[in-house]
């Protein structure tokens, strides 16, 4: 199977063997629901300087010593591209794409074709050290002098199917982002984006959906995420807030110039508002500056089947249920259970029967150190943050408890057991 590496540069010539020209790009066609893009035209470069697009209906033979045609070159209906057609060498080769099945950022070497019915396509993409030794006619030698002192030069070859085109400024669109990347982890999604420049992570956030970005950013640290949204437009950072959880949208506005951290506010929701705005009034390294307000809690006359269905109903806005907190009419904490006490009572107990009436807390002004210091005596998960009165105002997870302790290369390799 020919790779463009060994095409490009081949002359051209026509029905009648003159040569007009040399072979310059080839444009693949991303229609339909082919997995693979389909060579539709080449683009030759006339001896004057001039090009044309020759349509692959027109050529003899693609895989040969001069490319022949089977038409006069006056005779040739110029082929017409449109979005849905890439230049290979202009717009593939040498540029980054994203490899969906190794979750990284990797760079197109070279292009594999394969022939089917008469018809070329993009099979695979080379990203190894062998494609970019064959750009530069030493792919032989190098195999020759691997083998003569036993080494192996390596070969990187991933099908295009399993590849992801990064969106550009090229002028021709590339196409969106596929759900293949959109269904990647948070996490996979952020290590991508920090393989990136600071332009190229901007044009891949913008082709997400928000929800998708809101999951990304929370991935990150807050200075990053400021950096990241930079350039985007306000309405879409206002829904990308709130999609993300209280203590996120607070800590990325925290990171903001004050007048376009005000200007989002007002561009967020009331309810989504509110609640930033309440973790804003709170200093960064306090429980109230990291808790969020996202919690799960039920009154203490609630049978198990009242329970159950309360947080059935509340499960899309609670951050993590794990626990799940008690409290009476004006809000103060008298109780805490767990899933498992939950599911082991019957259906008609109240869960004032089984609650856990001392509860661990902390207070709104208490200091980082101290959250950390109570969450890792205690072996806790999460830890309720109470006002002077004792009224549950949010929790704080041990993950954000513990994040001035632990190093982010350590946090970013332990579980999340508590979403």
């Amino acid at each position: 199977m020919p790779f463009i590496s060994a095409l490009i540069g081949k002359p051209v010539a026509d029905v009648n063997g003159e040569r007009i020209g040399h072979l310059k790009d080839l444009i693949a066609s991303l229609r339909g629901k082919m997995p693979h893009p389909e060579v539709v035209a080449l683009l030759v470069k006339q001896s004057g300087g001039s090009t044309v697009l020759v349509p692959f209906s027109d050529v003899a033979v693609l895989v040969a010593p001069a490319i022949p045609l089977t038409r006069c070159l006056q005779e040739i209906v110029p082929y017409e591209p449109d979005e849905h057609d890439l230049y290979l060498a202009q717009d593939v080769l040498d540029k980054q794409i994203i490899d969906t099945t190794g979750v990284r950022v990797v760079r197109v070497n070279d292009l594999e074709l394969v022939r089917a019915n008469g018809h070329f396509y993009v099979a695979n993409v080379d990203i190894g050290q062998l494609g970019l030794l064959r750009r530069l006619g030493l792919a032989r030698m190098a195999q020759w002098l691997a083998r003569r002192f036993g080494h192996k030069v390596r070969s990187g070859i991933i099908s295009w199917d399993d590849m992801e085109l990064l969106p550009g400024d090229q002028t021709m669109r590339l196409r969106v982002l596929s759900d293949k990347v959109a269904e990647l982890h948070p996490a996979d999604l952020a290590e991508i984006i920090s393989d990136l420049s600071r332009v190229e992570s901007s044009r891949f956030l913008e082709s997400l959906d928000v929800e998708t970005v809101a999951d990304t950013l929370e991935e990150v640290e807050p200075d990053f995420q400021a950096s990241l949204i930079e350039g985007m437009a306000d309405e879409k950072v206002a829904d990308v807030l709130e999609e993300m959880a209280p203590d996120e949208a607070a800590d990325l506005l925290a990171e903001l110039p004050k007048d376009r951290s005000q200007e989002l506010l007002e561009l967020m929701g009331d309810e989504e508002a509110k609640d930033v705005r309440k973790l804003l009034a709170y200093p960064v390294d306090t429980a109230g500056g990291i808790m969020t307000t996202e919690f799960a809690a039920v009154r203490p006359n609630f049978t198990v089947e009242q329970a159950i269905a309360s947080l059935q109903e509340a499960a899309d806005e609670v951050e993590t249920m794990y626990y799940v907190y008690v409290t009476d009419s004006e809000g103060h904490l008298t109780g805490v259970f767990s899933l498992k006490d939950l599911v082991l009572a019957r259906p008609r107990t109240p869960v004032a029967e089984f609650m856990h009436r001392r509860v661990v807390s902390v207070k709104l002004r208490d200091s980082q150190d101290e959250v950390a210091r109570i969450v890792a005596k205690y072996d806790l998960l999460a830890v309720p943050v109470v006002d002077d009165q004792g009224r549950l105002q949010g929790i704080v997870t041990a993950e954000d408890a513990l994040d001035k302790i632990i190093p982010t290369a350590w946090k970013k390799r332990l579980p999340h057991l508590y979403r």
